[in-house]
C-alpha cells in the first residue's frame, strides 16, 4: 500500500480544482502525508517548523514593502516620472530593454534586487508609463495595463535567464552537483559559460520584443502634439 502516500498530491488537485484556500491545502495535504507514512502529528509539526527556520530568508521581501509604501507616499513614484520626462527621446520599449541590461548585469554579479518589489513596482514601472505620456500623451486604459504587464515580465526574463550566468548561484551549483551525480563530470565554470549565450539570447529578443511594441504605440498615437498644435 505504499500507493497510499501518494495522498497528498490527490488533496492538492483536488484542492486547486475547487480552489480553496491554497496554504490550507498545502498544509493538510503534507498533513495527511505524514500520518499514512507513520509519522506523529508532533513529529509534523516539528518538521514543519524546522523547514519553517530553514527558509525563513523567504519571507524577507516582506519586510520591504513598508520601505516602498514611506517611498512612494513621499513621492519617489513622482520624482521617478519627473526624472524620465525630462528624457528626450526615452521611448516605453528603450526603457524597459535598458533594465533588461541592467537585471542581466545584476544576475552575472549575483546582485540580487527583489525585482517587482523594489524596482518594478515603485520606479520602472512608473518611469515606463512616464516616457510613454512624455511621447505620446494620454494612452488609454488598455495599453497602460500592457505596459504594466511587459514591466513585470521584463524582470521575470532577466532573473530566469540571467541568474545561473554567475558561477557561484544556487542553480548552477544545483544543476552542475545532479550531473556529477549522473556520472557527468562537468564543473560549475561550464554551467555559468552555457548560461550566458542563453542571456544574450533572450536580451535580443526582449529588445525586438520591445522595439515592436514602440512601433505599435506610435503608429496608434503618433507623436504627442504640442502645446502650440493643440491650440
Amino acid at each position: 500500500m505504499e500507493i497510499i502516500k501518494l495522498i497528498g498530491i490527490a488533496i492538492i488537485v483536488v484542492g486547486f480544482i475547487f480552489k480553496f484556500d491554497t496554504i490550507a491545502v498545502v498544509l493538510i495535504a503534507a498533513l495527511a502525508t505524514a500520518l499514512v507514512s507513520g509519522i506523529s502529528f508532533v513529529e509534523f509539526l516539528s518538521l514543519l517548523g524546522e523547514a519553517f527556520v530553514a527558509n525563513r530568508l523567504v519571507t524577507l521581501f516582506l519586510l520591504t514593502l513598508p520601505m516602498i509604501g514611506i517611498s512612494e507616499r513621499f513621492g519617489l513614484r513622482q520624482q521617478a516620472v519627473k526624472l524620465i520626462e525630462r528624457i528626450k527621446g526615452l521611448t516605453p520599449g528603450r526603457m524597459l530593454s535598458l533594465y533588461m541590461v541592467i537585471r542581466e548585469m545584476a544576475g552575472l554579479f549575483s546582485i540580487r534586487m527583489q525585482g517587482h518589489t523594489q524596482f518594478i513596482r515603485p520606479l520602472i514601472e512608473p518611469m515606463t508609463q512616464a516616457s510613454a505620456e512624455a511621447k505620446y500623451g494620454e494612452m488609454d486604459e488598455q495599453d497602460v495595463e500592457r505596459i504594466k504587464a511587459r514591466s513585470a515580465a521584463t524582470e521575470n526574463f532577466g532573473n530566469f535567464f540571467a541568474q545561473n550566468t554567475f558561477i557561484a548561484a544556487s542553480g548552477v551549483l544545483l544543476i552542475a552537483g545532479t550531473m556529477k551525480s549522473l556520472g557527468y563530470d562537468i564543473s560549475a565554470v561550464a554551467v555559468a559559460q552555457a548560461s550566458i549565450p542563453v542571456a544574450l539570447i533572450a536580451l535580443a529578443f526582449v529588445a525586438i520584443s520591445n522595439i515592436l511594441f514602440d512601433r505599435k504605440l506610435k503608429n496608434k498615437y503618433g507623436k504627442k502634439p504640442t502645446e502650440k498644435g493643440a491650440e
